[in-house]
């Protein structure tokens, strides 16, 4: 008679990985239902119970990851990398979307948050990993077909939405009209489609390891893969409708205090918030020595950023009338300009070093600096 399997022991229901998203998404119900109470609220206290919120929410950004990684885990590469970058991208376009549309128009939101988001990815969060990943394995190396493939169409993607309306004739500069928005904006959505079918089927070797024997100690053993689905889901939810609450304070707060880079300093917020699970799986990969798994999570999260985001807030730009303005500034164009050319040299040879992360560092410690004293 043939011995049953012993059953895999459920997962405890009062543990910070089930209580957290539960917990974000029924404060965010109540913050929403009462949004006008809050509002009439004392300043110092509407402050301090967004301090509170914002660190319920980075809590909660880390059980989200935890559950990502679960199910990453579960469905192998690189469709779990491809599950955490949706995800991620869901919570930007939602937050973008609710600024933008909170209170006084504000048309350079999204721009903005697209704009710190490559900037993140391609000098900071590449950066600490390459960094963080060369200090401890010396060199590493990563798939050039894979990796070139990401770049051509962040690059693609970037020029399109953030450089090409400063150059249109049909409207005002750095705007595009109704019809060249949707245009762009299916391209944008065409080129992220292609690219998912590439790296998920049609080129998927390209973009996995060649380690043969991977580290699996430090990944999480999901309990089930359905219920680190709900639980992941649930979670995002949560953080999205939290971070609404905190992203409409800070741009309350910046605009009471006349702040000429309101929303550079918002953007920045939103795009740090939201990148905070694949910056510190792209990090914890690196540090594995999966260089290509942390590339595929960082750049990939830029090709999701700009290919679904944009569609998503043109959309809404069209049906609400409210206006958009997506093209960069001078200064602005050139640091783009200069992180996606470092992102062509260092990765050309298919090789890494801690000196190449360094040089990412440096680009992304300009961007700081400009968003500080611009």
């Amino acid at each position: 008679m043939t011995a049953r399997a012993p059953a895999r022991p459920a997962m405890p229901l009062f543990t910070p990985e089930v209580l957290l998203p539960v917990t974000a998404l029924l404060l965010g119900i109540v913050l929403h239902l009462a949004h006008a109470q809050i509002a009439n609220l004392p300043t110092f206290a509407e402050v301090a119970i967004s301090l509170g919120i914002l660190g319920l929410v980075f809590w909660t950004v880390f059980v989200a990851l935890h559950h990502a990684e679960a199910i990453a885990h579960k469905v192998g590469e690189p469709f779990g990398t491809l599950v955490l970058t949706t995800a991620v991208t869901a919570i930007e376009v939602s937050v973008i979307v609710s600024v933008m549309l909170h209170g006084t128009p504000n048309p350079a939101i999204a721009r903005e948050s697209v704009f710190s988001t490559v900037m993140i990815v391609c000098a900071g969060v590449v950066g600490l990993a390459l960094l963080l990943g060369g200090l401890r394995h010396h060199h590493q190396e990563h798939k050039r077909e894979g990796t070139n493939a990401l770049l051509a169409v962040i690059i693609a993607l970037s020029i399109l939405v953030l450089v090409l309306p400063n150059f249109t004739l049909t409207t005002a500069p750095g705007a595009f009209s109704p019809p060249q928005l949707l245009f762009v904006s299916g391209l944008c959505l065409l080129l992220y489609v292609g690219f998912v079918f590439a790296q998920t089927s049609r080129h998927r070797e390209d973009f996995v390891d060649d380690l043969v024997a991977i580290e699996t100690e430090g990944h999480p053993k999901p309990a089930g893969l359905v219920r680190s689905f709900v639980l992941l889901g649930i979670g995002l939810i949560g953080i999205v409708v939290l971070a609404e609450h905190v992203a409409a304070v800070l741009e309350t707060g910046l605009e009471a205090i006349h702040s000429q880079q309101t929303d550079a300093i918002v953007g920045a917020f939103i795009a740090t918030l939201v990148l905070l699970p694949e910056t510190m799986a792209a990090i914890r990969a690196a540090m594995r020595n999966e260089l290509q798994r942390s590339l595929n999570i960082a750049l990939g999260s830029a090709c999701a950023t700009i290919g679904l985001t944009v569609p998503v807030v043109a959309a809404a730009s069209v049906i609400t009338g409210h206006p958009l303005v997506l093209g960069l500034g001078p200064g602005d164009s050139v640091l783009l300009l200069l992180a996606l050319a470092v992102s062509m040299v260092s990765f050309g040879s298919g090789r890494t070093t801690a000196l190449t992360g360094f040089v990412h560092l440096t680009v992304f410690l300009a961007y700081i600096l400009l968003i500080a004293l611009p």
